[in-house]
């Protein structure tokens, strides 16, 4: 057998996209804190607390990289968009539709220029990456810019959006600003492995979710080019060992999802041009395609593939999933493949129906099938 490659820089050949289960614990002091019975130095200490404790469970397991569990999030996305200024906490008529489900109406909508100040995620960076010291590396997680501006225009915040910024050019200039010198700090806090989560290219993989959201009346493909150049602008000219790959899925919420369709509509533009150096996919279930757009995948980037569901409790099946993984090297070679859950256990604090028991149980297995794989 041929030798292959050891990693040792994200992603790695064992992986995990980033969201674990809340414990109730810290559901009960959140939902406590909204109550204002808790201080929010009170509620600190206990997500310090639960960090804590993930982490040791992260590198007893033996991930490389490991994360805070997005604990101090409500949502995977909408926390880091409410740390910038000019944007704020609005709450819409509706929220996200997802497969016999509809999430909380909460979003983001400008109300002046977007601009980096500061941004509560950096201390929750610098906490995190005390705390794992040099035992593993320390990953931060955000939304893609893609996702931040498919935000600001979701429903009636376009209006807001157009109010402050008529051209929208503009818009885009301050939106890759703003994540530029986000991405500067925390670089400047030791940040070396950063993901982009970015579920708008799988919105446009399925035409009928997409046609529900705008009404049909966008230009997907000029919609893809305007994507592309938030994502790749606003992570330009950064510092040469600062890791940057994007998680690409179509939905994660209460163990429901939101779109299907496979990677085909917008592989060449996102597989071929965006700037990344690796992608973590969803490939979990027949909602996702066969592996043929991942021919489309350019300059020896990495692939992790998303085969091992968090969406449910069964286990998958050994030899089915490393079947899976001979199917892919067919088309890119084995060595720039990784295989790790297709989504995070908790995308928003709902979580997925699964126990914390079973999450582990899943990592344990991608651990496992990796270690029979690549050695």
């Amino acid at each position: 057998m041929k030798t292959l490659t050891q990693r040792t820089s994200s992603p790695f050949r064992y992986d995990i996209v980033g969201s674990f289960l809340r414990p109730d614990a810290l559901k009960k002091g959140r939902a406590d804190f909204a109550k204002n019975k808790l201080t929010h130095q009170e509620l600190t200490e206990l997500e310090n607390f639960w960090i804590r404790d993930l982490v040791e469970k992260e590198i007893a397991i033996g991930l490389h990289a490991v994360t805070d569990g997005e604990f101090r999030r409500s949502y995977w996305h909408l926390d880091f968009m409410w740390g910038f200024s000019g944007i704020e906490h609005n709450v819409l008529t509706q929220g996200y539709l997802f497969h016999g489900e509809e999430t909380r109406a909460d979003s983001a909508r400008v109300i002046n220029k977007i601009r980096f100040v500061d941004h509560p995620f950096l201390k929750h960076f610098r906490f995190l990456k005390e705390i794992v010291g040099t035992r593993a590396q320390t990953r931060q997680t955000i939304p893609g810019p893609a996702q931040f501006f498919s935000e600001l225009v979701r429903g009636e915040n376009e209006k807001s959006l157009d109010a402050v910024y008529p051209n929208r050019e503009d818009a885009y200039h301050d939106l890759i600003q703003a994540y530029h010198d986000f991405i500067l700090a925390l670089y400047a806090e030791g940040c070396r492995n950063l993901q982009l989560d970015d579920c708008t290219w799988g919105m446009l993989c399925d035409m009928n979710y997409w046609k529900n959201q705008s009404g049909g009346e966008s230009n997907i493909q000029a919609l893809q080019e305007v994507y592309l150049q938030l994502n790749n602008d606003a992570i330009a000219d950064l510092p040469d060992n600062l890791v940057i790959n994007t998680h690409v899925c179509r939905g994660n919420y209460h163990s429901t999802w939101a779109t299907s369709g496979g990677y085909a509509p917008v592989s060449k533009v996102l597989f071929g041009k965006e700037n990344v150096t690796g992608y973590y996919l969803e490939f979990d279930d027949d909602r996702s395609g066969d592996f043929t757009p991942l021919q489309d995948i350019t300059d020896n980037k990495i692939v992790v593939l998303g085969l091992i569901t968090s969406k449910r409790p069964k286990l998958e099946n050994k030899s089915a999933i490393i079947s899976r993984i001979k199917e892919a090297s067919q088309i890119i070679p084995l060595d720039r493949l990784c295989l790790s859950p297709q989504c995070g256990f908790s995308s928003t604090e709902e979580g997925n129906i699964l126990t914390e028991e079973d999450q582990w149980k899943k990592i344990a297995l991608v651990k496992t099938i990796a270690e029979e794989v690549w050695g």
